[in-house]
């Protein structure tokens, strides 16, 4: 799930850097696609994969 929100993420990274759109500070691609590595980053960490791990 989390790599699927980190695909988004880039994406959205992108098309805000490809087509030169202008946003606020907090806004910019850059942020954007460090919450995109975040979010992969935590999915290849185990979180978010969707596996339950569960002892009998």
């Amino acid at each position: 799930m989390l790599a699927i929100l980190s695909a988004v993420l880039f994406f959205v990274s992108f098309l805000i850097n490809a087509a030169d759109i202008s946003t606020n500070d907090t806004f910019t691609s850059t942020n954007v696609m460090l919450l995109g590595l975040t979010a992969l980053a935590l999915h290849v960490a185990g979180i978010g994969s969707g596996w339950s791990w569960r002892r009998r």
